[in-house]
């Protein structure tokens, strides 16, 4: 498990990177796949004739989805971008320090210095009690004749 620094820069890390390409990606769908639509009553759509022998030509046709799909897929694509958003705004709600003072973190930081130190006492008497252990260990084997 990761501390939640790590997790936002991981967030982080993915977002400069897929949140990119993923709203790149939800531009060209929507501008490939979008229909034609007037803006105003004198507005007309224009229709462009298509050259079959221009590769160009034929990329940079708009392949019009219908309504309801081109919307869910909208909706969709956004709703994916929100998500990303909001887990990154979460981690970032949850990191320490906004609601601590200075004076606070400075005197968790002892306590868990204090801790620290008091586990290495508890650490040291063990290894010293393993070493005796191991000693009387040894001595009764050397100890031990065989028949």
């Amino acid at each position: 498990m990761t501390d939640r620094l790590t997790q936002l820069q991981d967030a982080v890390d993915q977002a400069s990177s897929l949140l990119a390409n993923q709203f790149v990606a939800s531009l060209f769908y929507v501008h490939k796949h979008h229909d034609y639509a007037t803006l105003g009553p004198n507005d007309t759509v224009r229709q462009e004739l298509k050259n079959e022998a221009d590769p160009a030509a034929k990329e940079q046709d708009v392949n019009p989805y219908p309504a309801e799909v081109f919307k869910a897929a909208q909706k969709e694509l956004a709703q994916d971008l929100i998500l990303k958003e909001q887990q990154i705004e979460f981690l970032i709600s949850v990191l320490p320090g906004l609601e601590n003072s200075e004076k606070d973190q400075e005197r968790m930081i002892r306590q868990l210095e204090e801790e620290i130190k008091a586990q290495d006492e508890i650490h040291k008497v063990a290894l010293k009690e393993n070493e005796e252990t191991l000693a009387k260990l040894e001595s009764v084997i050397r100890g031990i004749k065989r028949p």
